[in-house]
């Protein structure tokens, strides 16, 4: 008798002990970004086309700048985002940023143009005297920019760019 109570209380415990049911899980979705075999992405070339004054006064001048985006690539390219940092004659002139700036067609250019305003007060009196003559002003233009190609399955990336020239100082016409 004793060993059938042991055998019942054994078959109590297994039918009342729960084990935790099985879970399946779900598969990880992987998302990948498949390169385009054989694409080459060239990084577009940045120029200040011209500086234009807007308005000038002795101690503040508003400026107008545009610059032009090469794109060498056989697609288009989309200009998402830029940080840059514009200098005149060695001195820095103006910062900033913007959004979504260009759309640029394959082997074509694209121009925008961004304002800014300079104070003269911690500046060289030449660069201000070659801004009153109109002279040419020598750049640079340095910043960052992300770049995104217009091509199914490619990522944006970003690029830095550093491009300095001569650029004609003139009114506004």
């Amino acid at each position: 008798m004793r060993r059938i109570l042991i055998i019942f209380l054994v078959i109590i415990s297994l039918l009342t002990c729960k084990s935790k049911p099985q879970t399946i899980d779900e598969p990880e979705v992987i998302v990948e970004i498949i390169p385009v075999p054989g694409l080459e992405i060239i990084e577009p070339e940045f120029e200040i086309v011209s500086i234009v004054i807007l308005q000038a006064d002795i101690v503040v001048t508003e400026f107008e700048t545009v610059l032009r985006v090469k794109n060498p690539n056989e697609f288009a390219l989309e200009l998402t985002s830029l940080t840059y940092e514009l200098f005149g004659n060695g001195a820095y002139w103006a910062g900033g940023s913007g959004k979504d700036i260009l759309h640029i067609l394959p082997f074509d250019s694209s121009e925008t143009k961004f304002t800014f305003s300079m104070n003269f007060i911690n500046m060289s009196r030449r660069l201000l005297d070659d801004v009153i003559a109109m002279r040419q002003v020598r750049y640079r233009f340095t910043g960052e920019a992300e770049v995104q190609p217009v091509v199914p399955n490619v990522e944006p990336f970003k690029m830095k760019y550093d491009c300095s020239g001569l650029s004609e100082v003139r009114r506004r016409s």
